[in-house]
């Protein structure tokens, strides 16, 4: 009962002493209160709030960092542990995720680092006359090891924390708008194909792998090479190759947004640059068809021809004009052309959007294009540093059809899949599409599947398609002979096909050898 009285005493003794005391030396007193407490304790603390200055108007990026690492990569372990610490389940409206775990504010939570155990936590306190919260995390770590521990925690710290943002951002699909200002609309990204599903061959899939993995991980070899951090990417290929196919799996492997370019949608070269602004760091930017969206062969030689068309108006304007007729109206189109150049795309400014000043005002953009005829396409957009990878994607090769067979109809070991292989390597060409439409129609019936498959095979074999022969397919019968079709051209188009029975025949035949049959 006397010590409480004595407490009791020691409290209103306080009272009055600030009462009393002036402001600056009760100021004084608490930091000289708090110097002896951190001389005293073993540990260090440092605050992360979550916005910066006093207005706390401006994000801070490092309490957004701790917070993913946190509440994505601590938590989910701390929530199986016997003893985890209080947990905030949340879960957004429309969401299709799993709810989300957080760290409830005034509780903490350990963390280790290179041996030494470090606490976080999260501290929400509202502000008086005010239903705002100023939310922070407070870091403790051993004071002996907070100098040479704490830079390399927090590279850690940010490092998993991109990964985790990566990982689990909803992605957007976006698209150019049609009149007005230059702008995207978006909507959710959620194309299935990913490099598991492609039919590519093993090699041609580990390299475009490989080069996508270290794009991604190239952040200080392109800082200190001085690069642009984007990649270029040129698909082409035939209707039907995958090219639409494997930019969704590249896009769905980086986990990066898609914006779909419609050249055709934009105005001109400065509504370009604009559109380029408001893309994303981290996306895939594709322009579909590029030789079919704009004709963007024949910009150099207008530009030739229109220097030209000037220097034939000078010299015309130092000698008088003897009578009206005597004006040259192609070159006054020539000129008008060049002119209207400022009015539309042109070559030199979509150069500029991908290899020029502009191209540098984002991160970890990768572009690409897609053509069916890549013969089209002016070399100034072929060369490395613009287009850096060519990606050849053509008919469907021997691994690629064995995969198609084994994801849709189940097929794996087939007694006429060595026909099939053996139509594939005498020159009979069909594009995945094709292959996997066949498969399609007979999906719930493997057998008649792979019959199908071989007869549109050898079918193509026995048309010449893919042998690049010159010849009609149909022009003639196989029960025709050559004299009765007529002609030289028909008569080289008969041989080579038989030479193409004979060469199937003898493949069809060792493979079966192979096999035992």
């Amino acid at each position: 009962m006397e010590l409480l009285s004595q407490m009791w005493s020691l409290l209103g003794l306080l009272t009055i002493l600030q009462n009393i005391l002036p402001s600056q030396l009760l100021a004084l007193l608490h930091s000289t209160w708090q110097s002896l407490q951190d001389s005293l304790t073993p540990y260090s603390y440092f605050d992360v709030p979550e916005f910066l200055g006093s207005s706390a108007v401006e994000p801070n990026d490092l309490y957004r960092h701790v917070y993913l690492y946190l509440h994505q990569s601590l938590l989910s372990s701390a929530a199986a542990s016997s003893s985890p610490p209080r947990l905030t389940l949340s879960l957004p409206r429309g969401s299709l995720a799993a709810p989300s775990l957080s760290l409830s504010p005034n509780h903490s939570l350990e963390d280790c680092f290179a041996g030494q155990r470090l606490l976080w936590t999260h501290h929400a306190d509202t502000l008086q006359d005010s239903l705002e919260e100023r939310r922070s995390f407070s870091l403790r770590l051993p004071k002996r090891a907070s100098a040479s521990l704490l830079s390399p925690y927090f590279a850690h710290l940010a490092e998993a924390a991109d990964h985790l943002e990566r990982s689990s951002r909803p992605r957007r699909l976006f698209t150019n708008s049609r009149g007005g200002a230059p702008s995207w609309s978006s909507v959710p990204f959620r194309h299935p194909a990913t490099f598991a599903t492609l039919a590519l061959e093993p090699a041609q899939k580990e390299s475009l792998l490989a080069d996508l993995d270290a794009f991604a991980a190239g952040r200080e070899f392109y800082f200190r090479t001085g690069r642009a951090w984007k990649r270029g990417y040129l698909l082409h290929g035939p209707p039907g190759s995958g090219k639409s196919s494997l930019i969704a799996a590249m896009a769905n492997h980086l986990r990066y947004d898609v914006y779909d370019l419609e050249l055709t949608r934009v105005a001109n070269n400065s509504d370009l640059r604009s559109l380029l602004i408001q893309t994303n760091n981290r996306s895939v930017i594709v322009i579909e068809d590029i030789d079919c969206s704009l004709d963007l062969t024949g910009d150099r030689r207008i530009t030739a021809m229109s220097a030209a068309a000037r220097t034939r108006t000078v010299r015309r304007r130092r000698q008088p004009p003897l009578s009206n007729e005597g004006t040259d109206s192609d070159d006054n189109d020539v000129v008008g052309s060049s002119r209207g150049n400022d009015a539309r795309v042109t070559l030199s400014g979509l150069l500029n959007f991908i290899d020029g000043l502009w191209s540098c005002c984002g991160e970890e953009r990768v572009i690409v294009f897609t053509t069916n005829y890549v013969e089209a396409f002016d070399p100034a957009l072929l060369r490395p540093g613009r287009m850096d990878v060519h990606v050849n994607l053509g008919a469907c090769g021997v691994h690629a059809m064995r995969e198609l067979m084994e994801r849709y109809v189940g097929v794996r070991d087939h007694e006429m899949l060595g026909v099939a292989e053996s139509c594939i390597r005498v020159g009979a060409d069909m594009t995945p599409a094709e292959v996997t439409e066949v498969l399609l129609r007979h999906r719930e019936e493997p057998e008649e599947a792979v019959r199908s498959l071989v007869a549109e095979l050898s079918a193509r074999v026995a048309g010449g398609e893919g042998s690049g022969g010159e010849e009609e397919s149909g022009a003639w019968s196989w029960e025709e002979s050559p004299e009765k079709a007529g002609g030289k051209r028909r008569r080289a188009g008969w041989e080579k096909k038989v030479r193409f029975l004979r060469r199937l025949r003898s493949l069809t035949k060792l493979d079966s050898e192979s096999r035992g049959v």
